[in-house]
């Protein structure tokens, strides 16, 4: 493996360390102590620590050994779970998020860790209870339910169980290898059912003894046990105390334990094989391999259609024919789970977007002085890496919105009846081949009368534009450029950007956002995307003999009009549409296209848009559905307006698929 490859691997279990630690962190501040937790985070730091130290990077070594040390004088009653505690962790975990930047992007660490390192050891110095009672050697060690139930179902069947002190040299320079070497070979003897410490999180390099206990279960007597560990290499001290079955049933027989961690044989293979059944794999590899199933799709929508043309001209039965209609049925199914499989591949559950904003929320908060419960659902809900990417950066704006206009200050709260504590609530599920993300706080909502004035003041309307907004067009005017309502700048809000680049964006990714709120009660963004960006359901259209394709997921509805359903405003063409006016564009001008000549008494019309506004797409035919693998222009042809990128059809030539927010930004009618 190349240094590259170690840098990779490094990086990808820094990134999930570090996303432990956020989350553990935040744990420990909303349901206070836990061993878990606080088991969980050590582990987490000292992975960290030897990893780091592996690979050269002494800065964030120091770092985590310092938050290893503070979490271990907690996690032996020698420090309380405290609000600074909390604070300073968060603060360190900052700072190790800053240094994996700098090694992402330079190799190396720039950032100065001693002013913290001095804090973390501060800290630890003046919080450590000094009045701790010394841990007497030997003593009983709390066992959890499963081990208990282990226990007993050993002894049930004849095993004689006991426990195994040991204590490894402090000469020893690898006392955590050396615990599992006496892990496994009492393995070989029997079943370990229980060790504490565990052996992963013996510090190596510690100069002091370190003393071991186990739970095994065998055939053995307990003089042969203790003889046998005892031959064992850097083994200074072994006792074996017998487990009785009342001992091991009882409460009294677990008393205050120092940390306990559960391991047995089986859980330790099952964690293994579980392991094993995946592996990493490049994104530059999925995106190829992506590549390589769209130009399959291409090439089996060409057999089909050539296909469909011999099968016009030749005799009604032809077995050749008949053959080459099974094979090519074949082929689609095959190539249609293909293409499944690959999108699977691509696909992640969206937690991990979610797992950020538990901790942006809680400073955000902290910064604006509001108490915020978050609720999020649906993390298992699958979405393509790139969507995820994507749509980040607009519901972090969401949820800064939210935080700072739409829910109130505890005191404003309970003046409304509202309890104290505001709810913002983030939640995503799939709806057909979309997915639907929610973004609800249950504040003050948005009103429109409000929002209409700020418009008016910002010169963003005229007041005789105002006049014919109804509450639902006013309420999407926040999605204009410049637009604001806040009273001050701060660091959360009020600069005039924001939700435009919100809207703008999710219209890129071929989706689209929609509002509804009520004043008093609170406001729910719902936002609407595909589930891929390689692959698209789209309508195919004609304009004249060129083909154009009108992604599915911008499509509201389809209708035909005839003549006199067409009206005029203000010179432009449009329609009344269930009590919305919405103006008629003509693809033909746009793209300079000559109007084929239409004997028809009516018009097709696709009306395409976001919730408050859309237009109507003018088109000569409609040829239906079709799945499409979306080719980029390439460098040579450029960014073409209105244009997003290209497809090739059955019949083999190219059909461009237009962007739709573009189509709708150049036409801005007044309506």
């Amino acid at each position: 493996m190349s240094l590259s490859e170690y840098k990779q691997v490094f990086l990808e279990e820094l990134e999930e360390q570090l996303e432990l630690i956020d989350e553990c962190i935040l744990k420990l501040e909303q349901d206070g102590r836990t061993d878990l937790v606080i088991q969980n985070l050590f582990r987490a730091a000292h992975t960290l620590k030897g990893s780091s130290a592996t690979m050269g990077f002494e800065s964030m070594k120091e770092l985590t050994h310092e938050m290893e040390h503070l979490l271990d004088l907690v996690r032996h009653d020698r420090m309380e779970v405290s609000i600074g505690l909390i604070n300073l962790l968060f603060k360190s975990l900052d700072l190790l998020k800053v240094l994996k930047n700098e090694i992402e992007g330079t190799d190396q660490t720039v950032s100065n860790i001693l002013p913290l390192l001095a804090e973390l050891q501060a800290f630890a110095s003046e919080k450590t209870n000094k009045h701790v009672v010394p841990e007497i050697k030997k003593s009983r060690h709390a066992l959890s339910i499963y081990v208990k139930t282990k226990i007993g179902e050993a002894q049930e069947k004849g095993a004689i169980v006991c426990w195994v002190h040991v204590t490894i040299s402090k000469d020893s320079i690898i006392k955590g290898a050396r615990a599992h070497v006496i892990f496994k070979n009492l393995n070989d003897w029997g079943e370990v059912l229980f060790a504490d410490p565990s052996p992963d999180i013996i510090e190596e390099g510690n100069d002091n003894a370190v003393e071991i206990s186990y739970v095994f279960a065998g055939n053995k007597t307990a003089d042969e046990i203790k003889s046998y560990v005892a031959s064992m290499i850097e083994v200074v001290g072994v006792e074996v105390d017998l487990l009785s079955s009342e001992s091991s049933s009882s409460e009294d027989a677990a008393p205050e334990p120092a940390m306990a961690v559960e391991q047995s044989p089986e859980n330790s293979f099952e964690t293994r094989s579980n392991k094993n059944q995946t592996i990493r794999v490049s994104v530059e590899r999925l995106e190829d391999l992506m590549n390589l199933v769209g130009e399959l799709v291409i090439d089996q929508t060409r057999i089909s259609q050539v296909e469909q043309n011999l099968l016009r001209q030749s005799e009604p039965f032809n077995e050749s024919m008949e053959e080459l209609g099974q094979i090519s049925d074949h082929l689609s199914r095959v190539i249609s789970e293909l293409q499944g499989s690959v999108m699977k591949a691509r696909m992640l559950p969206i937690e991990q977007l979610f797992n950020r904003f538990p901790r942006m929320v809680r400073d955000l908060a902290l910064t604006l002085n509001k108490d915020v419960e978050l609720v999020i659902e649906g993390k298992d809900t699958e979405l393509d890496r790139t969507l995820i990417e994507e749509i980040a950066d607009p519901l972090i704006h969401l949820i800064r919105n939210a935080l700072d206009h739409g829910i109130e200050a505890a005191e404003d709260r309970i003046m409304k009846g509202k309890r104290p504590k505001g709810t913002l609530t983030i939640r995503a599920a799939h709806e057909d081949n979309q997915i639907i993300i929610y973004v609800e706080d249950d504040g003050s909502g948005i009103d429109a009368s409000r929002i209409v004035k700020s418009a008016i003041q910002k010169g963003l309307i005229s007041e005789a534009e105002a006049g014919t907004y109804s509450d639902k067009e006013a309420i999407h005017l926040i999605f204009h450029s410049g637009f604001s309502t806040a009273s001050s700048v701060s660091d959360v809000s009020g600069r005039g950007v924001g939700m435009d680049i919100v809207k703008s964006h999710i219209e890129k990714l071929n989706g689209l956002i929609d509002i509804h709120t009520e004043v008093g009660k609170g406001t729910q963004f719902k936002i609407r995307l595909p589930l891929t960006l390689a692959i698209i359901t789209g309508l195919l259209v004609k304009l004249n003999e060129q083909t154009f394709i009108i992604p599915m997921s911008n499509i509201a509805e389809i209708i035909r009009v005839t003549p006199h359903e067409i009206q005029s405003l203000r010179g432009e063409s449009v329609i009344l549409l269930r009590k919305q006016i919405i103006p008629i564009v003509s693809l033909h001008d746009q793209f300079r296209i000559e109007k084929k000549s239409n004997n028809k008494n009516y018009t097709q019309l696709v009306i395409v848009g976001t919730a408050e506004k859309r237009i109507a797409l003018a088109v000569d035919d409609l040829l239906g559905n079709q799945e499409v693998v979306i080719k980029t222009l390439g460098s040579y042809i450029g960014k073409v307006d209105c244009i997003s990128g290209a497809t090739i059809l059955g019949d083999g030539r190219v059909a461009l698929i237009l962007e739709i927010s573009a189509v709708i930004r150049k036409n801005q009618l007044t309506t």
